[in-house]
């Protein structure tokens, strides 16, 4: 018995080590302590926005109520828009298809429309960064008029990461419309890079979707970790930080190059497994042994390239692999 309970003693320790490293959670706010009251939200002293009232009848759409949204107090108009006058904003990621015809199904089968979609009116034209899975649905569905939330502030046509709950990003989807969203700010707007930080939240998936543009299968998700690591804000004018980001995505499809000339290598001496690529970037990242200090990215995605094309495939073994991504399929011998 004393042999079984040495034995259990460690684990229950690393249990406890564990639980130790877990991020504090957020702190609950006081009950009722942000924010607008009812009364306030449906308060007069929302300002109407006239221009944005007027141009929504004129458009064919029709103003349903103005009030202030209960967390900022910003002004909202409630519209019922014409469905052919809406569109998503020309930055975000392409939608999917059978999301659409699951909403387009329950729509249907419950004969209402219930959720609006946010909307900023542009040259005539809504744009949606908000809802364009609902807009296809009520498209196919040969709808009318869809309702939506029609902010005066065009600057929310940017703020699509940020808005958009309705289905999850993944980082392709996400790295996509970051990149498009710095291609049409680049000569509409003034400004560095670095301005415009709080749109692309993170400057990893600048680069990251200038791959994706040139290889729409790239494998971001293995180099993801580095890039975030060596990627900031370039203080930069737009038009030149995005011949930087060009220039870097085509560095990193480089290391993506040689990085499957080791994964296909490896298959050939009969491993397989879905976390071969991530294993082989993980082996020539040096940056998990470099845990503080600046971090560059054109030595550090050079530096990599030349350790993929040096890579030792006799120091690989099944049981490396094994540890990193569970059981390894091995190849049928005959």
């Amino acid at each position: 018995m004393a042999a079984k309970s040495a034995a259990k003693s460690p684990r229950k320790k690393a249990a406890t080590t564990t639980t130790t490293t877990r991020r504090p959670r957020r702190k609950k706010a006081e009950p009722a302590s942000k924010g607008l009251s009812a009364a306030e939200v449906a308060s007069e002293a929302a300002t109407p926005p006239t221009e944005l009232v007027q141009a929504i009848q004129e458009d064919g759409g029709q103003v349903l109520s103005v009030y202030r949204e209960p967390l900022g107090g910003h002004t909202v108009v409630f519209a019922a828009l014409p469905v052919d006058k809406v569109e998503p904003t020309p930055y975000q990621r392409d939608v999917s298809e059978p999301h659409i015809k699951r909403l387009a199904g329950a729509m249907e089968r419950l004969d209402r429309y219930l959720d609006p979609i946010i909307a900023i009116r542009k040259e005539g034209r809504y744009w949606t960064p908000n809802g364009n899975h609902r807009l296809q649905a009520s498209k196919l569905l040969g709808g009318k008029s869809i309702v939506a939330l029609v902010l005066p502030e065009e600057d929310v046509a940017y703020q699509i990461l940020a808005l958009n709950t309705e289905k999850a990003h993944n980082l392709k989807e996400r790295s996509l419309e970051v990149i498009r969203m710095h291609r049409g700010l680049t000569g509409a707007r003034a400004g560095r890079e670095k301005d415009f930080a709080h749109l692309f939240e993170e400057s990893a998936f600048l680069t990251l979707g200038a791959a994706y543009e040139k290889r729409p299968r790239f494998s971001g998700g293995a180099y993801h970790p580095f890039v975030k690591r060596a990627e900031t804000f370039l203080d930069l004018p737009m038009a030149e930080a995005l011949q930087v980001r060009e220039s870097r995505a085509d560095k990193l499809l480089e290391l993506d190059d040689a990085v499957a000339t080791v994964v296909d290598a490896l298959k050939t001496r009969g491993m397989q497994s879905p976390y071969l690529k991530n294993f082989v970037v993980a082996r020539i990242n040096f940056l998990r042994f470099k845990k503080e200090g600046p971090v560059e990215f054109d030595p550090t995605v050079a530096r990599m390239i030349s350790s993929a094309r040096k890579f030792n495939l006799d120091k690989v073994n099944r049981e490396d692999l094994g540890r990193m991504s569970g059981p390894l399929l091995a190849e049928d011998p005959e």
